[in-house]
């Protein structure tokens, strides 16, 4: 669990692809912050389910095996989406049309934690709080 001065972070989905694929691509405060041990990370299932789409269409070679090895390897917790993370997303301003980044900001916002992301449309969501 969690201490006081431990940071709980969501990754978007493109980290989690950088961290795994391209870390060179990650800032090096994203770096940082993914790599302290006392960090919480967390992935939403709804980066999974991405994950999983973009696969089976050939846009992403992320394996299951590789995803689940990956998340292992890097000490990732699974987000689940919940009923008030889905109500979340009537008060979301249409700023994008993403859903899936709708529904990571929607569930950040609820849980209040930061997102570590490089996808400036994140920043149009007022209360969000930004790693890059």
């Amino acid at each position: 669990m969690a201490g006081p001065s431990d940071l709980r972070l969501l990754l978007d989905t493109a980290v989690f692809i950088f961290a795994v694929e391209s870390p060179q691509r990650l800032s090096s405060r994203a770096a940082a912050v993914l790599k302290n041990p006392g960090n919480v990370r967390e992935l939403s299932s709804v980066s999974l389910t991405e994950i999983a789409i973009k696969a089976t269409l050939g846009k992403l070679r992320i394996s299951a095996e590789d995803a689940r090895q990956s998340i292992q390897d890097m000490d990732i917790h699974i987000l689940p989406f919940t009923a008030d993370h889905a109500f979340r997303l009537f008060e979301l301003p249409a700023c994008h049309r993403d859903p899936f980044d709708r529904q990571i900001i929607a569930q950040a916002l609820w849980e209040d934690i930061p997102v570590v992301t490089s996808d400036d449309k994140f920043r149009l969501y007022n209360g969000l709080n930004l790693v890059w």
